[in-house]
Formats: C-alpha cells, sequence, structure tokens
C-alpha cells in the first residue's frame, strides 16, 4: 500500500528533501505533494496566468487564490498530512494548511520543536500526532506498515 503524504509548510529551505530522503532510506512506500516549492513561480503564478495586475494587492490576490487552489487539490487527495513548524521562518501557510487538514479530517502528524509548544498548543492538539523531528514523524509513518 503506496500512501500519499502532503508536506504542509515554509518552502524557503530544504526540510522536505530531507523528509523524502528519511523515507527513501527507510524504504517506506510513500508519494510526497506539496506546495509550490518555487518561491518566484508561487508569487507569480498569478500574473502568469492572468495577465499583468493593476496593483501589488492584486498581484498577491491572483496568486494565492491560484496556491490555494493547488494546495486545497493536492491536500484532499492526499492520505495524511506532515506539517512542519520551525523556529527560522514565519509559519502562516504551515497554519492555513494544518488547519485545512483538520478540517478535512486527514490524519496530520504536526512537527514543532519544544520552543513551540505554547504557540502552538491548540492546533497540536487537534493534530493526530504532535512530534519533534523529522525521524520521529517517519517513525510513525513506518508503525503504519509493521
Amino acid at each position: 500500500m503506496e500512501l500519499t503524504i502532503y508536506l504542509a509548510g515554509q518552502i524557503h529551505d530544504d526540510w522536505r528533501n530531507e523528509v523524502k530522503k528519511a523515507a527513501e532510506n527507510r524504504n517506506l512506500p510513500v508519494n510526497f505533494v506539496g506546495p509550490q516549492e518555487n518561491h518566484d513561480r508561487s508569487d507569480q503564478v498569478g500574473v502568469d496566468i492572468l495577465g499583468e495586475q493593476p496593483n501589488k494587492f492584486m498581484t498577491d490576490d491572483a496568486a494565492s487564490s491560484i496556491n490555494n487552489f493547488r494546495t486545497k487539490l493536492l491536500l484532499e487527495k492526499s492520505d495524511a498530512v506532515i506539517a512542519l513548524f520551525g523556529e527560522s521562518y514565519k509559519q502562516w501557510n504551515t497554519a492555513m494548511d494544518a488547519g485545512l487538514a483538520i478540517q478535512a479530517g486527514k490524519p496530520i502528524i504536526l512537527i514543532r520543536p519544544e520552543s513551540l509548544i505554547h504557540p502552538l498548543k491548540e492546533l497540536s492538539n487537534q493534530a493526530t500526532v504532535t512530534v519533534e523531528t523529522i525521524d520521529q514523524a517517519l517513525d510513525v509513518l513506518g508503525y503504519v506498515y509493521e
């Protein structure tokens, strides 16, 4: 049985590659999907598809609509979600994706460091499982196959 896992979180570093490599090393039969990782493409997709917009607000709004369509479609087709909250970047998109996953009834593994226990307590309480590391998240996925 191959699972499709949506990797929710910021796109500013390569944490997704770390997850993918660790899953491959464990021979987990999973397929990963997620948000557009090319930041420029994500920001410009509205202009690329709909044409030039009259101002920055409309440019962001057009891109947001298309990015939200992509996220909703891929997240809803996924079997589960891993949402990573880190220390380095603001995590608005991660929180939004985690909320969508919870609302859709998707099993969600929330990864957050100890320093974010308090600010994420309500979200953590709604997640299926909360862990502190990528390795722990993959241990949870691995347990499915035991």
